[in-house]
């Protein structure tokens, strides 16, 4: 009696929910590889891909042996959700990279190019003509992890100022970059 309930419990809990946990694991590892590989980093892609396509293989083997276990197909269907939001979530805790960063404005923008140089960013600034006007273009190479704190100044700034933000593959190595995160500064006060 107790072997039925235990492999009853085994079967419509503990292997469900362990399907569900690999296949996070594995989305995850997915979103992870995916990044690495638009930055240029081939081997640790591949490392991350081994593992993570291991962690399928043991998944779906479970879901293939017990093929008449709608449960299992819901635990895989969940981790796959689960596994891409979580994904999402180390993707932008990692914010690996850097970005162009271009502002638009009609606005006076000498306290947001001093802001930039006081940080260090070096900055190009354009002439333009909108639909509205003239306008300032400023364009800097940023990284990725300091965007939200830039975006946040250029908000509190002007906050109808137009900004896009690029992925940016590589940079010369002449690039103008401060040598410490802009986090420290809690722009967004």
């Amino acid at each position: 009696m107790i072997e039925v309930l235990e492999s009853q419990t085994f079967g419509l809990v503990l292997m469900p929910l362990l399907i569900f946990i690999l296949r996070v694991l594995d989305v995850s590892l997915e979103t992870v590889r995916i990044i690495f590989i638009s930055r240029g980093l081939k081997l640790l892609s591949s490392i991350i891909g081994f593992v993570e396509l291991m962690i399928w293989l043991v998944a779906m083997s479970q879901i293939m042996t017990h093929v008449n276990n709608f449960l299992y197909y819901i635990a895989y269907a969940a981790g796959f959700a689960v596994g891409t939001y979580v994904g999402i979530v180390i993707e932008d805790k990692i914010a690996m990279g850097i970005d162009l960063l271009m502002v638009i404005t009609s606005k006076d923008i000498s306290k947001l190019v001093s802001f930039l140089n006081s940080v260090n960013y070096g900055i190009t600034i354009m002439d333009g003509e909108g639909s509205t006007g003239k306008v300032k273009v400023i364009y800097s190479v940023v990284r990725r992890k300091d965007v939200g704190e830039i975006i946040n100044f250029i908000k509190r700034f002007n906050p109808d100022a137009f900004y896009s933000i690029a992925d940016v593959r590589s940079v010369s190595p002449k690039a103008i970059f401060p040598r410490f995160s802009l986090r420290r500064f809690n722009l967004s006060k």
